[in-house]
């Protein structure tokens, strides 16, 4: 992996190989810029939650132009998002708060933005099963983020534990695997909801979203009552 050396500081960047996630071909530019800063990784969470906020709450009015509006703040709250950990790592201010804090910000984020496009598609078409689809999206989230933190309660983190504890189990192998496709996907959703929302047509968007975030719950739980033998 290529890196660079940048300015005073001596922040060494890895310049993105991969094709995928997407995402990291625009948070890695802003990161060489916030990097010398004195914004802490938090800070710049932080930020991303009132941009993500934002975009969900503009979305409320449901014509073309605030929902692309809501999409470009959706955007730039992704690129923040990313920007944070890549900040974290590059001045070893990772922390265990926040981690906390990313994955609560990510949440509520998602959750708003949802019922957000759900509330702006009833405004404009008056059929209010749009926002209901919205709420059944953020409704799987909140159940997912629940799990995530009984998880992070009763387990150490994956980081926390010897190799041989924190590799995949054999029969969950399938399993892990989609779930690893699900979180690159999710790691770009940010640029379906703008390709989607300059064709106008981001409400469709709510009925596979409302589905797939109940499908991905289940399949975070059936992973995890395997491990805790439930």
């Amino acid at each position: 992996m290529g890196a660079e050396s940048k300015s005073s500081n001596s922040y060494q960047f890895e310049i993105p190989r991969a094709p995928l996630p997407l995402i990291r071909h625009f948070s890695y530019p802003v990161t060489r810029l916030l990097v010398h800063t004195p914004l802490t990784p938090n800070q710049i969470t932080a930020i991303s939650l009132v941009f993500g906020l934002a975009g969900g709450i503009v979305c409320l009015k449901g014509d073309y132009l605030s929902i692309l509006i809501g999409a470009i703040l959706f955007f730039i709250c992704y690129v923040l998002d990313n920007c944070d950990g890549e900040i974290a790592r590059l001045k070893n201010m990772r922390s265990r708060f926040g981690m906390r804090f990313d994955t609560f910000v990510d949440w509520l984020v998602h959750a708003v933005f949802f019922v957000g496009v759900g509330w702006g598609a009833t405004e404009t078409t008056g059929q209010v099963w749009w926002f209901w689809l919205g709420v059944a999206t953020s409704v799987g989230g909140c159940i997912n983020y629940g799990l995530e933190l009984y998880k992070n309660k009763t387990q150490p983190h994956s980081t926390e534990l010897p190799e041989e504890e924190s590799a995949p189990q054999e029969d969950d192998t399938n399993m892990d695997r989609f779930v690893l496709n699900a979180r690159t996907v999710r790691s770009d959703f940010c640029f379906i909801v703008l390709v989607l929302s300059l064709g106008g047509v981001l409400m469709y968007l709510l009925a596979p979203a409302a589905i797939g975030s109940q499908v991905y719950w289940g399949l975070q739980f059936a992973k995890a009552a395997r491990r805790w033998h439930v």
